[in-house]
């Protein structure tokens, strides 16, 4: 399938690569406009005026990063490059927090929250746009409309070659998602990206200008001030903080034709659930993204019953369930069921 079967309103497409088999969604060439619009007033409603643990917690895992890469040279690099993944790791979920009109209810302050590029590889408007698409809930799973989905068509499975197949299977299991879909997920984005901004989408290009020019700062703080070489920062850190976030999503949703059954939780998760800011309790996530993560563990308790009977009882008991069951075992089906998602209101 190529760049011509792109839908038109910002749909996905498939793209090739590594050879000649397609390998990931590309990135939506929507208009991102839409999506930085001020929080709508019926939803403000529903918000506080400021979340204090919230600023708390970005400003105390800046402060953090700023320390232990700071130390680089004074400490052990086996002791500063596993805090700076776990930071970077953190403050990826405080963006995805900031994705959903957290902790403020003005979008351009919580925008500037969020733009940090402590990543490097992940410009935050970029991360906003296709975030807020998969959480059109009705497309969940959906192999094109989904941008956060692993799952293939058919006709797009077949035309992959051999070698690709293997990669995207390893990445079926949890040890592949996470030891091989770090490098993958950030090579094939970085490529789609590419496609994008060469094909003249001026939305993408425009987010990559900015994110770049916010890269200057961090770049210039880890090698002028720190003495940080980036391939270190880079593959020791923030590779890492990309494998540690691939925990949380590697079974949050499987293909199922009813929407609340697509959507995953993980209970007692209190080593890694803190780390994800409880989005492990994901079924209430995708019901409400307005609740702050400090009153997910709370929520969840009185809405316990009713989730589990609507996701169909899909639950794991901890990280270490989904490890016991999927570390070296396929988590699902490449191929979706019905090749795309059912058509139905979420």
């Amino acid at each position: 399938m190529g760049d011509s079967d792109a839908r038109k309103g910002g749909t996905p497409s498939r793209l090739r690569g590594l050879g000649e088999g397609n390998f990931l969604t590309l990135p939506p060439t929507a208009t991102t406009s839409a999506l930085d619009a001020p929080i709508p007033l019926r939803e403000r409603s529903k918000r506080r005026s400021i979340e204090l643990p919230t600023l708390l917690l970005l400003f105390a895992t800046v402060g953090g990063w700023l320390s232990v890469t700071a130390s680089y040279g004074h400490w052990s690099l086996w002791v500063v490059a596993p805090l700076g993944a776990l930071l970077i790791s953190l403050y990826s979920s405080l963006q995805h927090e900031i994705v959903h009109g957290h902790p403020t209810r003005w979008h351009a302050f919580n925008r500037l929250l969020g733009m940090a590029p402590l990543t490097l590889w992940l410009p935050y408007d970029r991360y906003r746009c296709l975030h807020r698409q998969h959480h059109v809930d009705s497309r969940l799973t959906d192999p094109l409309d989904d941008p956060e989905s692993f799952y293939w068509r058919p006709e797009d499975w077949a035309g992959l070659n051999s070698l690709t197949r293997a990669f995207l299977r390893a990445q079926q299991t949890l040890a592949g998602r996470v030891l091989i879909g770090a490098f993958w997920r950030v090579g094939a984005f970085l490529y789609a990206e590419a496609r994008a901004i060469l094909r003249g989408d001026r939305d993408v290009r425009r987010a990559w200008i900015q994110h770049l020019l916010w890269c200057v700062p961090v770049l210039a703080w880890l090698k002028l001030v720190c003495g940080i070489p980036l391939t270190v920062y880079f593959l020791a850190m923030a590779v890492p903080a990309n494998g540690i976030q691939l925990i949380r999503s590697f079974a949050e949703h499987r293909a199922r034709a009813e929407v609340p059954e697509r959507i995953a939780i993980v209970e007692n998760s209190w080593i890694l659930g803190p780390m994800f800011l409880f989005n492990n309790l994901h079924s209430l996530h995708h019901e409400d993204p307005l609740i702050p993560w400090y009153e997910y563990p709370a929520r969840y308790r009185m809405a316990r019953a009713r989730l589990l009977k609507s996701n169909g009882g899909l639950v794991y008991q901890t990280y270490f369930d989904v490890s016991r069951r999927y570390l070296f075992r396929p988590h699902d089906r490449l191929l979706h069921p019905t090749g795309r998602a059912p058509v139905q209101v979420a």
